[in-house]
């Protein structure tokens, strides 16, 4: 079984750890600077919702080999409150804590593959994915 680095998420200082760790592999992986930082960026949003919003959890780390294509995917993992209204949350613009509403379509913008699962008071899974061009 193949060892997935994660960064536990409960204080803010936990978001840059969380952004480091993420740009270390995705240089590993072999992402030029650019991708590099739109992964660190992803990271820094996922790991930011964690702390704001579940209090704690996770991100963790995995690189993929598969069909000739390397890639990096990301999960965030937290048991916090869900979220009442995905649909609102992944619309262009909306923030709750007053931020640039980047949030979650920014995410899904700067990754190539995204996922999310939700259930109120159990808590939000997110995956991400990176290809390597």
């Amino acid at each position: 079984m193949d060892f997935k680095p994660c960064v536990n998420i409960r204080k803010e200082w936990d978001i840059v750890g969380a952004r480091q760790l993420g740009r270390e592999q995705a240089k590993e992986v072999g992402f030029g600077t650019v991708d590099q930082a739109r992964i660190a960026t992803a990271i820094s949003e996922l790991a930011r919702n964690i702390y704001l919003y579940a209090g704690k959890g996770k991100i963790c780390f995995e690189v993929i080999n598969e069909f000739d294509h390397k890639g990096l995917k990301i999960s965030a993992i937290d048991q916090g409150p869900g979220i009442r209204d995905l649909n609102q949350v992944m619309q262009d613009g909306y923030s709750t804590s007053g931020g640039l509403g980047a949030g979650l379509p920014g995410v899904k913008r700067l990754m190539d593959h995204f996922e999310i699962t939700t259930e109120v008071d159990e808590g939000t899974q997110i995956h991400t994915i990176k290809w390597l061009r």
